[in-house]
């Protein structure tokens, strides 16, 4: 992997993980609602959990496991 895709990998990482803490904010407010919306809140955590794939995704490419 050279220096540029390695920036680009970290910037994409930084923005999922910026994106996964607003889903935690807004999920955190549908769930703190007493009449939530179930169909809002299932929405929300399956962006959520795609976004932690992602997440996962790049950090694998930008940290691999070595295998000694």
């Amino acid at each position: 992997m050279d220096d540029n895709e390695e920036v680009e990998l970290r910037r994409q990482l930084a923005e999922l993980r910026h994106r996964h803490r607003e889903l935690d904010r807004q999920l955190d407010t549908v769930e703190l609602d007493a009449a939530h919306d179930q169909f809002t809140l299932r929405r929300l955590k399956k962006q959520k959990l795609q976004l932690k794939d992602q997440i996962a995704g790049l950090e694998d490419r930008l940290f691999p496991d070595i295998i000694a």
